[in-house]
């Protein structure tokens, strides 16, 4: 019986044409998503300490590397003449002879394929079969050579390096940017007043974003920070109040704008002046830090944004300052567990206060003339030992929170033009990396410098625009990808670096068939059109025994529809039931039989008719 619904149901899809019904999408290829998106010659790493070769190649993988050697390794030719000694040679190499020196050859001619081992002793003049598993290395001394040890000792980081897309939308310098925990949800910010958000999972090739915000009007947009649940995200502008939205995109609420002819800013609400960093607390949904440009720090609880005047303001902090008067608050920073902040002060000074019962805004440690410019960035390890601060002076320098009377390491010539420069550790926290701003004689454009921890040195360069400044930069931990942010006065975009198979855009699909072959016998998911029935009807279906269409069932089922009404006169239509309906009433008639009246009609009177 299967079989026959399969055949009537393939005859009757014949009928129609191959365009008709729903059709799979055609995919493309995995190997052209990847090659579309690997990084080209001109952004390849840099290194300090040597000059830029023209063999170098960039940090891959293993499996990259062999894949580029499968490409430069021709097929060798079907029939090779081995007697002709000036063709030149495809395939594996053959053994040297072994009266000469290996030195003597003819360096002249073209080598084809993979090199030549170097000759290391008899055992091997005396193996005449094929090559088997990856070329042997080149001597020592080559391009080569220099470049593949460069690359292991680059790949021992394990720095995702292999391929780039870029997620543009932004017209200008992009200043903020958050991932999600989850690593599903991007959300950018910028110097064109706007907040663009990107859905990876929802998202296709054109890499567009899923919604645009404006959170103040003519106001930049500095920060923007995930809850630790990563329902909501605040998002901090040049404006004094700064706002909370849902994961959506949805406004949650805004903060309290303070009186600003309070000169005691413990006695107002909230910041009198524009907003300059914000960072919600690592481990509290409902604790969120924000600096301002009016000298305070403050701390907001954000359980109910409904009425403004529920909104409570934990503390209230006034840094330390040599001198009276109100020094900017540049930005700030948890630690990890939420239990230490950090702020970066206007005159060059970083302080650090502990959260603990009875704490006020004396701080712990105030390390004065940190940087001889304003600090954009502080960040805290994982373990609490390590402060990293960058700043506008070109300087990232590292600092131990044990012991902060001198830096452990400084970190010069990093240009660095914006005030929202970040600094981000790796996942394993053994590296640290940050981005640096072009110059106008510059020709290196806008890199990300990644150092060692352990070894306080710089270990890669790589270069993101040649015209653009890099601003933002972020490792997320689970994807295991570098986000960095660039941009200038007419463009901005984000770079996401990232190897294969990180994303789901880019993520190579499971077959279909077994779900196709599910769903063509699925009636209803394959629209599958009813067969007829061969005999009588059941559960609202008619059957062909007394005719196929439901118009010839109608009229021989005792005739249910007669157009008779035309022909019959209408008063002998209701006269024929008159007799009936006086015999055997039965609805109205016997509830009134007893007090009814007898009916009286009037007679006819045959000469007032004729008149």
């Amino acid at each position: 019986m299967a079989d026959d619904e399969a055949e009537i149901y393939d005859g009757i899809r014949a009928e129609f044409p191959l365009t008709f019904g729903k059709q799979s999408k055609s995919q493309t290829p995995l190997e052209t998503i990847h090659n579309a998106t690997r990084r080209s010659t001109n952004s390849l790493q840099q290194q300090p300490s040597s000059s830029a070769k023209p063999n170098d190649l960039p940090s891959l993988s293993s499996s990259s590397k062999t894949w580029l050697n499968s490409l430069r390794t021709p097929k060798p030719s079907p029939n090779p003449n081995p007697n002709d000694s000036d063709a030149p040679l495809i395939g594996p190499p053959r053994p040297p002879p072994p009266g000469p020196a290996f030195g003597d050859e003819d360096d002249d001619d073209v080598l084809i394929g993979p090199p030549p081992p170097p000759p290391s002793g008899p055992a091997e003049s005396d193996d005449d079969g094929e090559m088997i598993g990856p070329p042997p290395p080149p001597p020592a001394g080559s391009n080569m050579g220099d470049s593949d040890s460069d690359a292991e000792e680059e790949n021992r980081y394990r720095i995702p390096l292999s391929n780039e897309i870029v997620l543009k939308g932004h017209t200008k310098v992009v200043s903020a940017l958050a991932v999600d925990h989850t690593g599903s949800r991007v959300v950018s910010g910028s110097y064109d007043y706007s907040v663009r958000m990107y859905d990876f999972q929802g998202m296709n090739a054109k890499l567009q974003s899923f919604r645009q915000l404006e959170p103040s009007e003519g106001h930049q947009v500095r920060t923007i920070s995930w809850s630790p649940t990563a329902d909501r995200f605040l998002c901090v502008t040049g404006s004094a109040q700064a706002k909370i939205y849902d994961r959506d995109g949805l406004t949650l609420g805004e903060f309290v704008k303070g009186d600003m002819y309070i000169r005691d800013l413990k006695n107002t609400k909230g910041h009198i002046s524009g907003l300059t960093c914000g960072e919600w607390h690592p481990r509290t949904k409902d604790t969120i830090l924000t600096s301002s440009e009016d000298g305070s720090l403050r701390i907001w609880d954000v359980n109910d944004f409904q009425n403004s005047e529920t909104d409570v303001i934990s503390n209230v902090i006034k840094p330390k300052l040599a001198r009276p008067g109100r020094v900017p608050v540049t930005t700030c920073a948890w630690d990890r567990e939420g239990k230490r902040i950090a702020g970066g002060i206007g005159d060059g000074s970083i302080q650090v206060w502990n959260l603990k019962p009875g704490w006020g805004s004396r701080p712990d440690i105030h390390l004065q003339n940190a940087h001889s410019d304003d600090i954009t960035g502080l960040k805290f390890s994982m373990d609490g030992r390590i402060l990293l601060s960058r700043s506008l002076d070109g300087s990232l320098k590292v600092w131990d929170l044990r012991q902060m009377k001198d830096p452990l390491k400084v970190f010069e010539d990093l240009p660095n033009n914006y005030a929202q420069t970040n600094i981000a550790f790796s996942p394993d926290e053994r590296l640290f990396l940050t981005g640096t701003s072009i110059e106008r004689e510059s020709t290196t454009g806008g890199l990300l410098c990644f150092f060692d921890r352990a070894k306080l040195e710089l270990i890669s360069k790589v270069g993101i625009s040649p015209t653009c400044s890099v601003v933002q930069c972020t490792w997320h931990p689970k994807l295991n990808q570098i986000f960095a942010t660039a941009g200038d006065k007419s463009q901005g975009w984000n770079s996401l670096i990232h190897n294969p198979h990180a994303l789901p855009l880019f993520r190579d699909q499971p077959s279909r068939k077994r779900e196709r072959e599910k769903t063509l016998k699925d009636p209803v998911k394959s629209h599958k059109p009813e067969l007829p029935m061969t005999g009588p009807g059941f559960g609202g279906r008619v059957g062909v025994s007394k005719g196929s269409l439901l118009t010839q069932y109608l009229m021989k089922q005792g005739g249910m529809i007669k157009e008779t009404w035309m022909d019959e006169d209408p008063r002998e239509a209701i006269l024929k039931y008159a007799d009936v309906a006086a015999k055997d009433p039965k609805y109205i008639a016997p509830a009134y039989a007893e007090t009814q009246p007898e009916t009286v009609f009037a007679k006819s009177d045959s000469e007032d008719e004729e008149k």
